[in-house]
């Protein structure tokens, strides 16, 4: 069977899935209780109905999003709370990782390239150390599933997750303040005031401050309650200008700076010939003899510009964002050599450092303001990042053994073009298309107590033209349907060199995408549905091959990994304080590569095949961190009372099993994660004020999440249990 064929199967299987919400979908009525607000979205580059965009996109706004990061979570908690997302991290709450519809990257050096683009204020966050950016006074946050290249201006073939700050206003004096505290001391502080300067004049200041109490306590070296502790801090400052109709400009400065524990790595946590926890196994205990902590700093500003020239508008957006110092350091062997746990054949102490990154982009780009069928957009982008890493090995006294230091500078051109044209009331096309050039150039440094082999420097340079086409067709005024075609383009990665391994570089990758969905308000606007369908093919797909049997990092291409699946999501009200949520993905995966093997683990049970050389062959395995499915459900029941609203509300996320890396193996598959989330509140004047007690992973399940693969059976795990308070009031 034809992959359009395929796709034409799942087409009509989602079409007919909604039917019967297609048949009792009802005449529009004015906004009123029980009923959904409108959801618009910018995943066009414009502000749209959701339900008009031809992309799978989901939205996090408002109370979702608040209850989310209630508890001082970090930008991983999006983790399966929409399908087809998974945030994860072997660093901790720096550095996170993502994957849409499974195609994502592993890589954790310093300058890994990732194919899911991370959005703040319209600016691209390319470097994973600057992705971790914390979520406070936020709009809303959007994911968009499958590729985005011609509108979003750095790696994209997987999707973009896209965040947006709440903006300064001259309506008037406003803000907010967010108190939460909870297990382990864990205390989040958040605020936000909004001042008109003037008639043309507005600013808006916001803060963060989060702590987190050390609760593991390191056994081996008797030091109770020595880690897993954090101190964070960050602040946005924002200036609008806004003297007519004309002009606009929006200036933001941000900082961020933490301190605290890196991601604990515990020795032998996975039984033998399982997946299950060790017997005796203790989250609130380790047994390192290193060293363990992080340090970050990163600074940024950013400037959008607009002017209305009548028949089109212009837009400038100019990014600068840099790392002032960022350093983590932790027992990659995660015990010792007298008490383990278990086996400990050799002692791994490292730390990864960025002593300097500047990253600073530009982009221009002009739209138009046509009332007809016809509307366009077109603009040019600008990338330049210089970037210098190290990475230090060290003895079991403390003292760095080796050491090497790289640098990586990248320039990247693009010119963009955009248009949709109404053919009719109820049918509109949109195409796109995108230039790149994207040139590297990498250098070792500094070398200490280390040979490298192969040459000290390499450059890569690529071009690629990108392209989408779909149309949109309108059911009737509550229900459309939509097909898209799209393809996506990764410029070449580049792996810094260790001991063993040379500079690694992995060639561009593309991608060719096949979409289907419908979208429906429903119940004149009491419910809200979408499902979509997809099929897609990475030719030369970067991934990264980390550990084996030894300690090292080196980047690969498989020649080719096929992605399908299926997402759909649902929301309503079952009375008019009674309101649901369900959604769910299902992605299928599988590398298609014969002849690519790699190194095996030390000590766990390998699945798959053997060749000769001893080594594991991964084809037609799934891409690590790729669970099968996600499923997500929440309710929302609301009490109203003379002065206020008493409400209950819980949250559930579900992620099948996973594989931690490139090969399968029992011990290094990953458990299905269930957790689940509750608050109890009371809002009053209002909504102005609100008082909480809430729950986040309240089952108290605990899996490991991901794992050291080249010494023993190293692995890490989820965040615990927490309780806390919170109190919420604006004015």
């Amino acid at each position: 069977m034809t992959k359009m064929s395929n796709m034409q199967n799942l087409s009509l299987l989602a079409l007919s899935a909604l039917a019967p919400s297609i048949a009792v979908a009802q005449e529009a009525q004015p906004a009123k209780a029980g009923q959904l607000e409108t959801v618009t979205v910018t995943a066009q580059r414009r502000t749209e109905n959701i339900r008009d965009v031809p992309v799978s996109v989901s939205a996090i706004k408002d109370e979702k999003l608040d209850v989310l990061i209630s508890g001082g979570q970090d930008i991983r908690v999006l983790a399966g709370k929409v399908p087809s997302l998974n945030v994860e991290s072997s660093t901790g709450r720096v550095f996170p990782r993502f994957y849409i519809r499974g195609y994502g990257n592993a890589d954790f050096s310093t300058f890994a390239s990732q194919p899911v683009s991370l959005i703040y204020d319209d600016v691209v966050q390319e470097n994973p150390i600057l992705k971790g950016f914390p979520m406070f006074d936020l709009a809303g946050v959007e994911v968009l599933r499958g590729p985005q290249g011609t509108l979003f201006g750095r790696n994209t073939p997987a999707g973009v997750v896209k965040f947006e700050s709440a903006k300064p206003s001259l309506k008037g004096v406003e803000g907010y303040y967010n108190l939460s505290y909870a297990t382990h001391a864990t205390a989040n502080v958040e605020a936000a005031v909004n001042v008109p300067l003037s008639s043309e004049w507005a600013l808006r200041a916001s803060t963060l401050r989060a702590h987190r109490d050390d609760y593991v306590s390191n056994v081996y070296q008797n030091q109770p309650d020595s880690m897993e502790g954090y101190n964070e801090h960050a602040e946005r400052v924002q200036l609008l200008y806004k003297p007519n109709g004309d002009f606009n400009a929006l200036f933001n400065v941000h900082q961020r700076s933490g301190a605290g524990s890196s991601r604990l790595f515990r020795a032998n946590i996975i039984k033998k010939g399982t997946n299950d926890f060790a017997d005796g196994f203790d989250a609130e205990k380790i047994y390192t003899n290193g060293l363990n902590y992080q340090n970050l700093t990163t600074r940024g500003a950013n400037a959008r510009l607009s002017w209305d020239l009548g028949a089109v508008k212009l837009y400038s957006i100019t990014g600068y964002e840099t790392v002032a110092r960022y350093v983590s350091r932790g027992d990659i062997d995660g015990g010792n050599p007298v008490s383990g746990p278990g086996t400990v054949p050799f002692q791994v102490e490292t730390a990864g450092s960025i002593p300097d990154l500047k990253q600073y982009s530009q982009e221009f780009r002009v739209e138009s303001k046509a009332s007809g069928p016809l509307n366009w957009q077109a603009g040019v982008y600008y990338f330049d990042e210089d970037a210098t890493g190290s990475t230090d090995n060290f003895n079991v006294a403390g003292a760095r053994t080796t050491r090497v230091t790289s640098n990586q500078k990248n320039k990247a051109w693009a010119a963009f073009g955009s248009a949709n044209y109404a053919v009719s009331d109820v049918f509109t096309v949109r195409g796109g298309v995108r230039y790149t050039k994207d040139e590297k150039d990498f250098a070792t440094l500094e070398t200490i107590n280390t040979k490298l082999t192969g040459p000290q420097a390499v450059s890569t340079s690529k071009d690629k033209v990108n392209w989408d086409l779909s149309g949109t067709y309108a059911l009737n005024k509550d229900v459309s349907v939509y097909a898209r075609v799209a393809t996506g383009f990764r410029a070449p990665s580049i792996a810094a060199a260790s001991a063993s391994v040379p500079i690694t570089v992995a060639d561009a990758e593309t991608l060719v995408s096949y979409e289907a969905g419908i979208k429906a308000d429903l119940l004149n606007r009491r419910a809200r549905a979408a499902l979509s369908v997809y099929d897609y093919d990475v030719k030369n797909q970067q991934l990264t091959v980390v550990g084996g049997n030894s300690n090292v990092t080196k980047l690969i291409n498989a020649a080719k990994t096929r992605g399908r699946g299926v997402e759909g999501e649902i929301e309503g009200f079952v009375t008019n304080d009674f309101k649901v949520s369900l959604s769910g993905s299902y992605n299928f995966t599988e590398i298609r590569d014969p002849s690519l093997s790699v190194n095996k683990c030390a000590q766990c049970t390998v699945l798959d095949p053997i060749n000769a050389a001893g080594r594991v062959v991964i084809d037609g395995n799934a891409l690590p961190q790729a669970p099968k499915w996600i499923i997500n459900a929440s309710a929302r029941y609301n009490v109203p009372l003379a002065d206020g609203n008493l409400f209950v509300l819980t949250d559930w996320s579900y992620r099948s099993k996973v594989n931690f890396f490139l090969y399968e193996a029992v011990e290094f598959t990953g458990k299905p994660l269930t957790e689940g989330g509750l608050r109890v509140g009371y809002n009053w004047a209002g909504g102005k004020y609100e008082v909480a007690a809430f729950g986040r992973n309240i089952t108290n399940t605990q899996r490991i999440t991901g794992a050291i693969d080249f010494n023993n059976l190293t692995g890490f795990i989820n965040e615990p249990r927490q309780w806390g308070v919170q109190f919420k009031g604006s004015f």
